[in-house]
């Protein structure tokens, strides 16, 4: 593990927090892979950007998504091989997996350990060992979509630690598709997702363009698009526009900073910004 620490630049109490939950996330990763679960499903959302494409934040789940839909979909033996990895790396960790919803379409569990244990793992600094609550634990979910939507495609990812192994993800296209479902579509209540933002600049300055007809699933199968009726570019941008002005900035702000190695990355948003950003956006 403190090999896996040498690709970060560590100077912070957060940015050892973040660089370890990443590598029980890359460790859990090389769990799923011996565990042949990548035959069945690919990676997606906030952490495969990171992970798999270099994306410049911090990410705390791990998402999934089956190939093809089953309902019968046991994800037991897939966790028990994330536990067994993580522990061959002196991780003491548990995994929790939630009861399983009536009718629900996603299967979800939860890696915890001990923030405390693991920063002594690790050999972080005794200043900010001290800092740590000796309660204090890391949490991170995997969720795994059971019933995704169709009309997407998929690619091998290869990553070099712990070992050489291969990742199954969604093409960046449909990556983007699935983020701007989450922009439009997510429920905040009280909190808006500020990473959600961070995430759609980081596409537009990669010029990677959004597959509207997998959005369009995305979104008919979640009931917020009729069935039958065809989700074109210029609705897209009507409806993300709508969203954008609904949006405070500064809330947004202040849940992507905890995130990122640079504030000032998030100074300029605004809503004229993204306003800006929104017309940039490109299809295919």
């Amino acid at each position: 593990m403190v090999d896996m620490l040498k690709k970060y630049k560590l100077q912070s109490q957060n940015d050892y927090e973040n660089a370890l939950k990443e590598i029980i996330q890359e460790v859990s990763l090389l769990g799923l892979w011996r565990s042949k679960f990548f035959e069945k499903a690919a990676f997606y959302g906030g952490s495969a950007l990171r992970i798999l494409y270099h994306m410049d934040r911090f990410s705390e789940d791990l998402d999934f998504s089956l190939l093809e839909p089953n309902p019968a979909f046991n994800l037991t033996p897939y966790l028990k091989a994330v536990q067994t990895e993580l522990k061959s790396f002196g991780m003491n960790v548990t995994i929790e997996q939630k009861g399983k919803a009536v009718q629900s379409a996603t299967r979800s569990a939860f890696i915890k350990t001990g923030t405390l244990e693991n920063f002594l793992l690790i050999e972080a600094p005794e200043s900010f060992i001290k800092q740590i609550h000796s309660q204090k634990k890391i949490k991170i979910r995997i969720e795994v979509d059971i019933d995704p939507p169709q009309e997407f495609e998929v690619e091998a990812k290869y990553l070099l630690q712990p070992i050489p192994f291969s990742v199954n993800t969604y093409k960046p296209p449909f990556l983007f598709a699935g983020k701007c479902h989450a922009l439009l579509c997510r429920g905040w209540k009280s909190r808006v997702k500020g990473r959600d933002w961070y995430d759609l600049v980081w596409y537009v300055a990669q010029n990677i363009p959004i597959h509207l007809k997998h959005l369009e699933k995305r979104m008919q199968q979640s009931g917020h698009w009729d069935r039958g009726k065809e989700l074109t570019a210029l609705s897209f941008r009507d409806l993300l526009n709508k969203r954008i002005w609904s949006i405070d900035f500064d809330q947004a702000k202040a849940d992507t900073i905890p995130f990122i190695k640079d504030p000032q990355a998030v100074e300029v948003w605004s809503t004229d910004f993204f306003k800006e950003v929104a017309d940039r956006i490109s299809f295919v």
